[in-house]
This record gives structure tokens, C-alpha cells and sequence, in this order.
């Protein structure tokens, strides 16, 4: 992999203006951490070199004084807001968060349901939480947030809002998603310290959009198809090229909610420290991107698998057209199409000369390896054993899983289990090779080779079934699917 991103450097700078900020304000100060605090596969992606834990691993350097609170909207655990590269909802990623800090020693103070109005499901959600002793606060929805001010910063706008307790100097608020409501419970939070004499701060860490890139840069470009479904635009900071006639990028809910900002810090000190949004930001990402070339490539990659994504959701029913229109504008902006992608031509070039079901795989050499599906193996299953042979070295002729041992797995699952689909999929596959392998070198090499396809790029000429867009998640493959959804020998 060519690497466009340098890691340490960023683990470094990164740090030292974390701990510039925390000094700035004193004995207590609410850090609002924007995009995944660990497992930023975004970023990995549009970022070559970025490595996905790097934000946990400058959090453990402050464990001793830092604790944190995960913020959840009510809205999300309504709608059973699923984080995609998860597969799970927001309300169990909120468990699974929580899990995770703690067994790395960070200390989580609290889970706080945001967009708070009386919804049934955030009501049992809170009380599972109690009883697991997770203290929970509510934060109520405050009519005309952000543009109203005078009721936003009173006692009937955040003044409402249950108060978070908190014993630490520095407080971490994160959460599963976007839009979860992380920069209103640290107004929230300064209000109401402010109310007991407690002079606290606020700071940002948003890793996109870039504030020192270029508004239309792909990586930039790249945030705003990830969050079309939350119809986060990317803008010029007008309040900061007004104090400093300086030309920084920031995104529409910042802009929106500086006037908040600038009201709440009035209060607090007497006036606001910060003069623009992209001030209350320590991002920095631009400065350690050491190949442009290579990070605009992954950024224009990464805009067409956000498109391909949105097409399936709404192939499924589960989005509308904004989200797909939104993405066909950046693609337009970026001057890119679905032709870019190489395995997207690979497995169409194929489907159009077998009339079957295919797939692709660019492997890291670069090299492009295809499948169709047959009568014993889905296209998916295939396509992993063909790209298996290939890094193996094993000739394509090969039988890795005899016909005989194939037959009575297609028994089971039609006779026993009254399956529609024979085909095995990519996960029966793996079990196959994995019980071969016992006694056969070459299931054995095959296996071996399954950490090589962690990063990979394989574009499918149908939707896929759930088990089989697991596995690919699973193996670290960037997966994406033509919207078709195959439905008793029809297709949709």
C-alpha cells in the first residue's frame, strides 16, 4: 500500500495542541471528539497511513486525568440507527463503547440520550442502562436549535437539560454517529457550570472537514458524501475569514451554532476566547498528508463507495433520492464516475459477456481477479477462492473444495433446512477450506493467505446477502454492489 498520511507525526502535533488547549482553560475543560474515537475506518480510507486507533492512543496519554461521556440522540435509538461499518445499532454501539474504553483504563462517566421527548424506546433504553449502574441524563429537544438564542441559553433551553456530573478535568464527549448531539451537551455542560461557578472550556476535535484543505479537495469532498444523509455541507468559515482574512473550511451545524457559542462564552467570560469555529478546533490532520496525489485518489475511491452504498439503501427503501442526489453532485464536482473504480468495470465487463451474477477483486498488487457464480458456489465464494489460488500460487484449475464434499452441504441446506439458495456462500466456504486444510497443503496455503485481502476492493454485479457482506467486513475488504437485488430468479 502506498501511504499518503504520516501516523506519528500526526500522534505527535496532534497531542501537543490537545495539551495546549487543556492549559488554556484551566481545571476543566469538555472536548468534543467528532468522527470514531477508535476504529476510524473513514479515515483509514481517504487517508493512507492513517491507522484507525490513533485518536484512542493520544486519549490514553491523558487517562489520568480524563474521563468520558457517550452521547446517544433518542431520535437514533427510535429510527434503530445502524452504524454501517458495524452492522450494529447506535444503541448497542453505545455498550460495546463503553466496553471498549474501559478495558483500555479509560474511565466513562456517563451515557447522555440527547433529542429527549418522551420516546418510549429511549425510556427502556435508559433504564437497561441503570441497571447495568451506567449513570444516564437526559438532554430534551429545545425548540428553534440552534438559530434561537434567548431560549437556547436560559433556563428553559439548556437550563432544562439534567446536569452531567462529572470529576475529571477533562471531559471526552463522544458518541456512536453524527448528529448525536455531542456539541450541545458541552454547551449545555458550560451553562450550567457556569450557574455553579465553574469556569469551563470548550474545544473540538473533528478530524473532517479539514479546515486547512481546500473546500473542494476530495478528502473534504469525501466528509460530505459519508454524511449526505445528514445533509452536512462543507462551507468556507465566514466568521473566521472575517477576523483573520483567512480562508479555512468548516461544515454547516458549526457555522450554525457559533452564534450560541459566542452568546454562551459572553456569559461565561465576559467574551468569547474564540473568534470563529474553525478557532475552537485542535484538528491536525492537514499537516501530516505527506502525498496529496495519493490521498485525493483514496478520497475520489471512498466517494464512489458512499455512492454505491447510498444506492443500495435505496434500492432496499431505506433512504430517499437526496442522499443519492447529494453524492451524484460531489461525483460531478470531483469529475469522477462509477468507471473509475476499477473493479466496478471488471465485474460488469464480465456479467455482460456471462450473463451471470459476477464479481471483482483488485488485490494489492493491483492485479483484478473475477468470478461468476455456478451451480456449486455463490459469485462472492468464488471469487474468494479464486483470489485465494492467486496469492497462494495454486493454479486456477485447482479444486480447493472437491464437488463430493460440496454436495451433501447443498443437501443440508435445501432438504434440512429448507433453504431456497443451494449455493454455499463465502462464510461455508471458509469452514470447508479451514476443515480440508487438516490434510491438504493447498486449503492450508489458501488459508494463509486471508490476511492479504484485509484492504482490498471488490465491486459485485447484485446486492449481496447479509452473511456474505459480513464476511468481506470482516476480511477488511471495501466492498460494493450494483443496487440489484435478486429475488427468486427475478431481479429487481
Amino acid at each position: 500500500m502506498k501511504y499518503g498520511f504520516d501516523n506519528e507525526k500526526y500522534l505527535r502535533i496532534q497531542s501537543e495542541k490537545i495539551k495546549e488547549r487543556i492549559s488554556q482553560f484551566g481545571n476543566k475543560l469538555y472536548m468534543e471528539f467528532g468522527g470514531k474515537l477508535f476504529d476510524d475506518y473513514h479515515a483509514v480510507r481517504v487517508l493512507p497511513g492513517f491507522q484507525p486507533d490513533s485518536k484512542l492512543k493520544m486519549l490514553m496519554q491523558l487517562s489520568d486525568y480524563a474521563e468520558i461521556v457517550i452521547v446517544i440522540s433518542a431520535v437514533d435509538i427510535e429510527k434503530s440507527k445502524i452504524r454501517g461499518d458495524l452492522g450494529i445499532t447506535y444503541d448497542m454501539d453505545v455498550l460495546r463503547l463503553r466496553d471498549e474504553f474501559q478495558n483500555r483504563g479509560l474511565r466513562v462517566g456517563s451515557v447522555v440520550i440527547t433529542h429527549y421527548d418522551g420516546q418510549m424506546v429511549a425510556d427502556i433504553f435508559r433504564s437497561k442502562l441503570e441497571k447495568l449502574n451506567i449513570k444516564t441524563y437526559l438532554h430534551y429537544t429545545i425548540k428553534g436549535y440552534p438559530s434561537n438564542v434567548a431560549l437556547i441559553d436560559s433556563d428553559d433551553g439548556f437550563g432544562k437539560n439534567d446536569y452531567v456530573e462529572t470529576t475529571r478535568p477533562l471531559v471526552v464527549v463522544t458518541a456512536p454517529g453524527p448528529g448525536s448531539g455531542k456539541m450541545a451537551v458541552c454547551l449545555s455542560q458550560l451553562y450550567q457550570d457556569n450557574k455553579r461557578g465553574i469556569k469551563a472550556g470548550y474545544a473540538k476535535f473533528e478530524t473532517f472537514p479539514i479546515w486547512n484543505l481546500p473546500l473542494k479537495h476530495p478528502v473534504n469532498m469525501a466528509y460530505e458524501a459519508a454524511t449526505a444523509d445528514l445533509n452536512d455541507v462543507n462551507m468556507i468559515d465566514p466568521f473566521h475569514l472575517e477576523a483573520y482574512g483567512i480562508t479555512t473550511v468548516n461544515y454547516n451545524r458549526d457555522i450554525e451554532i457559533f452564534p450560541v457559542m459566542d452568546s454562551i462564552f459572553e456569559g461565561i467570560y465576559g467574551e468569547n476566547p474564540y473568534k470563529s469555529p474553525t478557532d475552537m478546533g485542535v484538528n491536525m490532520v492537514g499537516n501530516c498528508i505527506i502525498d496529496d496525489e495519493i490521498c485525493r485518489q483514496a478520497s475520489n475511491q471512498e466517494i464512489i463507495r458512499r455512492y454505491y452504498a447510498a444506492l443500495n439503501t435505496l434500492a432496499k427503501d431505506n433512504s430517499n433520492e437526496h442522499e443519492v442526489n447529494t453524492i451524484e453532485i460531489l461525483m460531478k464536482q470531483a469529475k469522477i464516475t462509477t468507471d473509475d473504480r476499477k473493479v466496478t468495470v471488471a465485474a460488469k465487463e464480465r456479467a455482460a459477456t456471462s450473463g451471470n451474477i459476477c464479481a471483482a477483486i483488485e488485490l494489492a498488487d493491483g492485479t483484478i481477479i473475477t468470478s461468476e457464480t455456478s451451480s456449486l458456489l455463490g459469485t462472492s465464494a468464488a471469487l474468494i477462492l479464486n483470489a485465494l489460488k492467486y496469492l497462494a500460487g495454486i493454479d486456477h484449475s485447482v479444486k480447493l473444495i472437491p464437488a463430493n464434499m460440496i454436495t451433501p452441504i447443498q443437501n443440508m441446506k435445501v432438504t434440512y433446512l429448507r433453504g431456497n439458495n443451494p449455493r454455499l456462500h463465502t462464510d461455508e466456504v471458509l469452514v470447508a477450506l479451514a476443515m480440508l486444510s487438516l490434510n491438504d497443503e493447498n486449503c492450508k496455503k489458501a488459508i494463509q493467505q486471508l490476511p492479504k485481502l484485509e484492504g482490498c476492493q471488490v465491486h459485485t454485479t447484485v446486492m449481496l446477502s447479509e452473511v456474505d457482506q459480513k464476511i468481506f467486513k470482516k476480511l477488511g475488504v471495501d466492498l460494493t454492489c450494483e443496487p440489484i437485488i435478486k429475488k427468486k430468479n427475478c431481479f429487481y
